[in-house]
């Protein structure tokens, strides 16, 4: 019952809503992602690849291998495919790529705001009062 008890906080505070929102913006994040390598990047490469879609790329280990008088398949066709493996690589290198450069932005922003002598950035109106608290506070030791 605890357990539940827990889930229960986790799911009300908000928590868990925070990261299904996550989850379906990182969706739609991973197909963008993926049009950009498919469409604009990949097609930029083709020269130096030769027009070859790397994502097919693979190593053949055994050939599939069919009887001759009943056309059933013997043995299955068995290749390492190390083309989507690249393809994957790539996506993988622009979404870090993207990911640095947005949470980098987010600092820069919070840098810009957390800079109590930048007067272009507001303060909250409830930390605009905590701020006076403590200076009243602090005159009222020096008071003493």
């Amino acid at each position: 019952m605890k357990i539940l008890k827990e889930f229960k906080e986790f799911a009300v505070k908000g928590n868990m809503i925070d990261m299904a929102i996550g989850l379906i913006i990182a969706k739609g994040f991973n197909s963008v992602v993926s049009s950009l390598v498919n469409d604009v990047i990949m097609p930029l490469m083709s020269p130096i690849t030769g027009n070859m879609d790397i994502s097919e790329l693979s190593f053949v280990i055994y050939e599939e291998v069919k009887d001759a008088e009943t056309g059933k398949v013997i043995q299955d066709l068995v290749s390492v495919n190390y083309g989507e493996f690249i393809q994957l690589l790539v996506d993988f290198f622009i979404i870090a790529w993207v990911a640095f450069f947005v949470v980098k932005l987010l600092n820069r922003y919070k840098r810009k705001a957390d800079d109590a002598k930048d007067k272009t950035v507001t303060t909250p109106k409830d930390i605009e009062l905590l701020s006076e608290i403590r200076d009243l506070l602090k005159e009222k030791q020096k008071d003493k």
